[in-house]
C-alpha cells in the first residue's frame, strides 16, 4: 500500500456528517460513538466528535485533491450545496491560480474548510 494520509475533522453530529457527505459520494467505512471515517475513491476522510465546538469560530480546514476537480464540484452543485461567500455550508467554484492549479471551496455544515485542489 501506497504511503497517504487522512485528514482528522470535527462533527457536531455523526448523523448530520455523514448525510452529507454521502450526498457527495463518501461511504462510511467505519463508526462507533467516538470516531467515524468516510471513503470516496481513494479519499479518505476522518471524523471526531466536538460537539461543543462554535462552527463561526471553526479553524478546521483540509486539502482534497482531484483528477477532476470540475466533475467534483459538480456532484456538491447536484448535492444541493449552495454557491455564497458566506455561511456553511457552502461551495465556492474552483478557478485558475497564480501557481498554475486550479483550487475550489467546500465549507461543511460544521464550518470546516474543504480545500477542492485539480491535482
Amino acid at each position: 500500500m501506497a504511503d497517504f494520509a487522512t485528514p482528522n475533522l470535527p462533527s457536531r453530529n455523526f448523523d448530520v456528517t455523514e448525510q452529507f457527505y454521502a450526498a457527495l459520494g463518501f461511504e462510511r467505512s467505519w463508526r462507533d460513538e467516538g470516531w467515524m471515517i468516510l471513503k470516496r475513491g481513494t479519499l479518505v476522510i476522518e471524523f471526531f466528535p466536538h460537539k461543543d465546538l462554535d462552527p463561526a469560530n471553526s479553524w478546521f480546514s483540509c486539502c482534497l485533491r482531484f483528477d477532476d476537480v470540475d466533475g467534483f464540484f459538480a456532484v456538491c452543485q447536484a448535492a444541493g450545496v449552495p454557491e455564497r461567500k458566506t455561511g456553511w455550508p457552502r461551495l465556492i467554484a474552483p478557478e485558475e491560480q497564480p501557481w498554475g492549479g486550479r483550487l475550489g471551496y467546500l465549507v461543511d455544515p460544521d464550518c470546516t474548510l474543504v480545500r477542492l485542489i485539480q491535482d
